[in-house]
C-alpha cells in the first residue's frame, strides 16, 4: 500500500514539473500561406526535438491573412508567397524583412477518372479561356487539339479556386495575365480576384478536398498538396513553347534562369525563359517585423538559421526545392538586419 501511495506521489510530482516546464516554453505565433504549410509543419516538428523550450505555432490562413495579421501586430511572423508591397508597408508604417525559405510550384490538377493516368497538356491561353468561363466542357475541341490521343468524356468542367487571399492565386493569375490579355482585362491578377465561374475553397487544403469530391473538377494548387494526395498534374506550355510538368528539376530550372539574370529573390519566377522551366514557379517567404523583442527575436533567428541550413534537407521529399546557396546567403544577411529591443 505504501509503495502504491509513493508511486502515486512521484507521478503527481513529475506531472507538476512537466506542466510547469510547458508553461515556461516560449511561444512564437505565425500564420499565413498554405502553399508551404506542409514544409513548415515538418520543420516545426523536427525543430522541437532540438529546442524543446521554444514552441512555434504556424496556422494556414493564406498569404493575404498572414500579411494583414503581421502588419496589425497580432503575429510574431507571417508566411507569404509574394513580397509585402510598399503600399502595404506604408499603411502599417512597419518595415518588414523577407526571408526566403524554399522554392515551389503551382500545379493544375483535376478529377476526371478516365484521364487520371494520362499525360494531359494545357497551354496558358487555353487555361485562361477555361477560367474565364468560355470553355465549359472537358471534350471541347480546343482541349482535344493539344491532346489528340486522349478520349475526353462529355463532362462539365468544375473550376475550383481559392476563396481566400492567396499567394497561390497570385502566382496563377500572374501567369494567366501574362499569356492572355483577355484574362488580364476580365479577371486580372493578385492575391484575391473576382472569379466569374467556379467554386471557392479555403486554403490549399480546402481546394484539395473539393477536387477529391467533385468529378470534373479543375483546380490550381500547391504541387506539394497534389503530390501528397497522389493527384494528377498537367504539363503546362512554357515560354519556349515546351510542355513541362512541375517537378524538382523544372522548378529549379526556373530559379536558375532568374539567378542568371541577377534578379533578386523577391523577383517573380513566373513564365521565365528556359526550355525546361516550369512556368508557374516561385519562392515562398517568412516575413517578420524589422524590430522585435529580444527574447522572441533571438529564438526566431535561431529557428530560421536552422531552417536555412539543416531544414533544407526536408524540402525535396515534400516536393519543394532547396534554396540556392546565393539565396541562402542573402536570407542570412536579411536576418542580420533584425533589430532587437
Amino acid at each position: 500500500m505504501k509503495k502504491i501511495r509513493l508511486s502515486f506521489l512521484i507521478l503527481i510530482f513529475f506531472s507538476f514539473i512537466s506542466c510547469f516546464s510547458k508553461n515556461k516554453r516560449l511561444l512564437i505565433n505565425g500564420a499565413g500561406a498554405s502553399f508551404p504549410y506542409i514544409l513548415y509543419s515538418k520543420w516545426i516538428t523536427e525543430y522541437h526535438d532540438i529546442s524543446s523550450d521554444v514552441a512555434i505555432n504556424y496556422q494556414s490562413i493564406g498569404s493575404g491573412g498572414g500579411i494583414r495579421q503581421l502588419l496589425a501586430g497580432t503575429l510574431d511572423f507571417g508566411g507569404t508567397d509574394i513580397p509585402v508591397s510598399k503600399e502595404e508597408q506604408k499603411l502599417s508604417k512597419k518595415e518588414i524583412l523577407h526571408i526566403p525559405t524554399a522554392l515551389g510550384a503551382v500545379a493544375l490538377t483535376y478529377n476526371v477518372p478516365s484521364l487520371k493516368e494520362k499525360e494531359l497538356k494545357m497551354t496558358g491561353e487555353l487555361l485562361a479561356e477555361i477560367f474565364i468561363g468560355k470553355i465549359k466542357n472537358w471534350n471541347d475541341p480546343k482541349i482535344k487539339k493539344w491532346n489528340p490521343n486522349l478520349n475526353f468524356p462529355s463532362l462539365p468542367i468544375v473550376i475550383i479556386y481559392r476563396a481566400d487571399g492567396s499567394g497561390t492565386t497570385s502566382f496563377f493569375t500572374e501567369f494567366l495575365s501574362i499569356v492572355s490579355p483577355s484574362f488580364l482585362k476580365t479577371i486580372g491578377k493578385g492575391k484575391s480576384v473576382s472569379w466569374l465561374v467556379g467554386v471557392g475553397g479555403k486554403g490549399n487544403e480546402g481546394v484539395m478536398g473539393l477536387v477529391n469530391k467533385m468529378e470534373g473538377a479543375l483546380a490550381y494548387i500547391s504541387l506539394s498538396y497534389a503530390m501528397s494526395q497522389k493527384l494528377p498534374v498537367m504539363a503546362i506550355q512554357n515560354k519556349e513553347k515546351k510542355f513541362v510538368r512541375p517537378n524538382l528539376k523544372t522548378i529549379q530550372a526556373a530559379a536558375q534562369q532568374s539567378l542568371k539574370r541577377n534578379q533578386a529573390y523577391t523577383s517573380s519566377l513566373i513564365y521565365t525563359k528556359g526550355k525546361n522551366s516550369y512556368p508557374i514557379s516561385g519562392y515562398t517567404y517568412l516575413i517578420l517585423p524589422k524590430k522585435m523583442s529580444n527574447k522572441k527575436g533571438v529564438a526566431l533567428v535561431e529557428f530560421l538559421k536552422w531552417a536555412l541550413s539543416k531544414g533544407q534537407s526536408f524540402t525535396e521529399s515534400l516536393y519543394f526545392i532547396s534554396l540556392p546557396p546565393s539565396v541562402v546567403k542573402s536570407a542570412l544577411e536579411q536576418l542580420s538586419l533584425l533589430e532587437l529591443d
